[in-house]
């Protein structure tokens, strides 16, 4: 796989595409500015949405479960 179009970003390369996000993530999403603050600021923001996959994937599987016996 070729690395042409990859871009090594630099700490304020990522803060601007960071701060990019506030038009998606707060004004359409409705989520608050503590929240986009907290993915740049918590060490533990995205560990902590990662150790979600489990249940939210048994979820998942319950959900299909009923929508396909109903």
């Amino acid at each position: 796989m070729a690395t042409d179009h990859v871009l090594e970003l630099g700490y304020w390369d990522r803060k601007r595409i960071h701060n990019l996000k506030y038009y998606t993530w707060v004004e359409q999403q409705g989520k608050t500015a503590a929240e986009l603050d907290a993915q740049w600021h918590d060490p533990d923001y995205w560990t902590s949405i990662q150790a979600q996959v489990d249940p939210i994937d048994r979820l998942i599987d319950r959900f299909n479960q009923m929508v396909a016996n109903a």
